[in-house]
């Protein structure tokens, strides 16, 4: 199936139909998408979809385990184009047999992307089509180049934010153990040695926005809308760091629950619809 092309006033973005995940965003010349590679990372730009991270052994709903593998499903869901125009797209995909054998519940997931000069918003709907309440977490998960020079790099924070990140125990856990982070000021400086260790994840952050300066004088701005978390997260040397937001996280360490039980998952109620949103803005060096 071919990529659906959204145009802006200076800008493109390329996003295949299946996944809904966006493989190119070119601001004039500039690339601004890590565009995949096997031996590293192959993806671009997920949606993360029922869960967002790893579960402890699969996940469990009334007695019963299903295989949700990290992330959930989303990146390989076929969506329909449900709606665009030049600098807009929705795409829509819904529960089928595939889906219901790893997570019981009726479902709508609609995928919007709307293009300006500088800016891309993406926007989550999740819709609850089932008669019994629907528990899910979803998250954003693009990849960004990251130009050389690498030295200077850092993320700047809104507000203030604690100087500690939960530790991932193996399998994607998260433990009650935290680790300290370089963070003064609201500035986190980025190196390899910081992100070579596991995802390092902000949960309940003060800030509604921070800033990807990349080393090379350019920066990405991210704005959120009812997102709760953020991770940054790379496989250095490769060159690209991820600015995710999600509304959950990874099971605790242990954890033995059902999926209504998992910490920070949303819990939708019968016909009801949610929205999670954020934007990436570009400025140029």
């Amino acid at each position: 199936m071919s990529d659906i092309l959204l145009e802006g006033s200076r800008a493109t973005l390329r996003v295949a139909r299946i996944g809904a995940q966006a493989r190119s965003w070119r601001v004039g010349e500039v690339e601004l998408l890590w565009p995949g590679d096997p031996a590293s990372w192959p993806d671009t730009s997920p949606i993360l979809f029922p869960i967002v991270g790893w579960t402890r052994d699969g996940a469990r709903v009334a007695g019963r385990r299903y295989d949700l593998g990290l992330h959930g499903f989303a990146r390989e869901l076929s969506f329909a184009v449900e709606a665009q125009s030049a600098g807009f797209a929705r795409f829509v995909a819904r529960d089928d047999d595939a889906t219901r054998a790893v997570y019981p519940f009726g479902f709508m997931l609609a995928v919007e992307y709307r293009l300006s000069a500088e800016t891309l918003e993406i926007a989550l709907e999740v819709a609850n089509f089932g008669a019994e309440a629907m528990p899910y977490a979803c998250g954003l998960h693009p990849g960004f180049n990251w130009p050389t020079p690498r030295d200077g790099a850092l993320v700047r924070f809104a507000e203030p934010e604690r100087a500690e990140v939960p530790v991932i125990a193996p399998g994607g856990l998260f433990s009650d153990q935290t680790r300290p982070v370089p963070l003064i000021d609201r500035t986190l400086p980025l190196d390899d040695a910081l992100l070579a260790r596991e995802a390092v994840c902000f949960l309940n952050i003060a800030s509604r926005a921070l800033r990807f300066e990349r080393g090379d004088g350019s920066a990405l701005e991210m704005t959120l809308d009812d997102f709760p978390h953020v991770a940054l997260w790379s496989r250095p040397p490769a060159p690209f760091l991820c600015l995710e937001a999600w509304t959950g996280f990874g099971d605790p360490v242990n954890f033995a629950g059902d999926l209504f039980e998992k910490p920070s998952m949303r819990i939708l109620s019968p016909g009801a619809v949610a929205r999670h949103g954020a934007s990436f803005r570009y400025s140029a060096p």
